[in-house]
């Protein structure tokens, strides 16, 4: 039962960290570099991400009590976001304004790749919502691990880039972060509805 849920848990955070999508980005980022410091800057990222999402979680809580935000209200507003990053990933607006806005040529590894590439505004409420519910101690490991197992993942995506560029062009790319944005529109109606269940329960 745990490991189900362990694994749901993965791909679900998975999927929130949109990777195909920030594959292509970091493919386009990187072109042009030697293989070594496209790794380098992919295991930076992949560390970014995996502490941007544990600090996100596990203060979700305090940040709810400190604005007086109630959990259905969050939980409506970050399904919202995710909902129209979902939709800008199947409308493929993202991918058309990288392509004709070049960014800085500094480091990459946090800004914009960690923030706000992989984790956004709708990964970020997702996370918080996550933090926010009373759970048992092994709720809060299984997810803990799912975050590290859905991070792991991204890296190893990372660093393979440019064989994995190779096998699927970036055409194949392009229809693996439209498939994501739909499962991400997905998960954003099941969060929204939710939080209309627990408002109007309450």
């Amino acid at each position: 039962m745990q490991f189900s849920e362990l694994i749901r848990i993965s791909i679900k955070l998975f999927l929130l960290l949109t990777p195909f999508f920030v594959l292509t980005v970091f493919v386009g980022l990187t072109d042009g570099m030697p293989h070594i410091q496209q790794r380098r800057i992919a295991l930076r990222s992949s560390f970014t991400i995996w502490a941007t999402c544990i600090i996100l979680y596990f203060f979700g809580n305090q940040i709810f009590r400190y604005l007086g935000i109630t959990l259905p209200a969050f939980q409506i507003g970050s399904g919202i976001l995710l909902l129209l990053s979902g939709i800008e990933l199947v409308r493929g607006t993202v991918m058309k304004s990288l392509r004709h806005s070049p960014e800085d040529s500094g480091d990459i590894t946090v800004v914009p790749l960690a923030i706000p590439y992989t984790v956004g505004p709708g990964t970020t409420g997702a996370l918080m919502v996550m933090g926010a519910v009373q759970k048992p101690l092994t709720g809060w490991l299984i997810e803990i691990f799912g975050i590290t197992v859905a991070v792991l993942f991204i890296g190893a995506l990372l660093y393979f880039s440019n064989h994995i560029e190779r096998l699927l062009k970036r055409k194949g790319l392009d229809i693996l972060s439209k498939l994501t944005g739909l499962f991400l529109c997905a998960l954003a109606t099941q969060l929204i509805l939710t939080g209309i269940k627990v408002f109007w329960a309450q």
